[in-house]
């Protein structure tokens, strides 16, 4: 049982550091999972679905340790809301890190053939949602209210994206029905992406939690 002030302190801090080690592991899942469908490589798609169960342990290692705290500290009022902001956003990264777990599924799916164009729109999804990623733990580590409320209009232009990329998939799959296949698991990419940039904003609501004790919703 953790002794004083400045021990319970420290492991908090500890927590913290567990949680931006695992953020990032979690962005580079999502950015080599869609360099690897941009070059159909299944080599780094392979390298990113077998990496999965490490964020997966680290999310059980965070949540065990959130939970010794919880029973041998009793927090109560802000420290507790600093355990449970930290339980949520694990949560969250862990479920960006299976949806890049898909998108490299789709790159072992579509091994073997040729894109039916060079990808431009899902590459820019995935590099605003590595730009959400980054923008909701700085917000997170400073605990900066209006750095999160950011991730809201940032989610609206990847929504956008995604309406964009799925009516120029139909266009190629009407044209030619031997690319709607193909369009289908590009389709699936985009919504991944799509779920991705979500899961990112819960976090940013998560931030505004544990800063002002309110929730929020940025996904409206």
């Amino acid at each position: 049982m953790f002794s004083n002030r400045k021990t319970f302190d420290g492991e908090l801090q500890q927590l913290k550091e567990k949680l931006l080690m695992m953020s990032g592991l979690v962005e580079k899942q999502l950015h080599d999972s869609v360099e690897a469908l941009k070059g159909l490589d299944v080599k780094i798609a392979e390298q990113v679905i077998e990496f999965d169960n490490k964020i997966d342990d680290l999310e059980i290692e965070i949540d065990e340790y959130a939970i010794i705290l919880i029973a041998t500290q009793q927090p109560v009022a802000r420290d507790l809301r600093k355990i449970i902001s930290a339980i949520k956003i694990a949560n969250d990264l862990e479920r960006v890190a299976d949806l890049s777990v898909n998108i490299a599924r789709v790159t072992r799916r579509l091994q073997g053939q040729k894109l039916m164009k060079p990808l431009i729109d899902i590459p820019k999804m995935s590099e605003r949602a590595q730009k959400m990623l980054r923008i909701s733990i700085d917000s997170y580590i400073n605990e900066d209210i209006a750095l999160a409320k950011q991730l809201a209009e940032m989610d609206d232009t990847i929504d956008k994206t995604y309406k964009l990329v799925l009516n120029e998939l139909l266009e190629y799959m009407v044209e030619d029905s031997t690319k709607i296949d193909q369009g289908q698991q590009l389709g699936f990419v985009a919504r991944y992406l799509e779920r991705i940039a979500d899961h990112i904003t819960n976090i940013g609501e998560s931030v505004i939690y544990l800063a002002t004790g309110k929730r929020s919703d940025l996904n409206d």
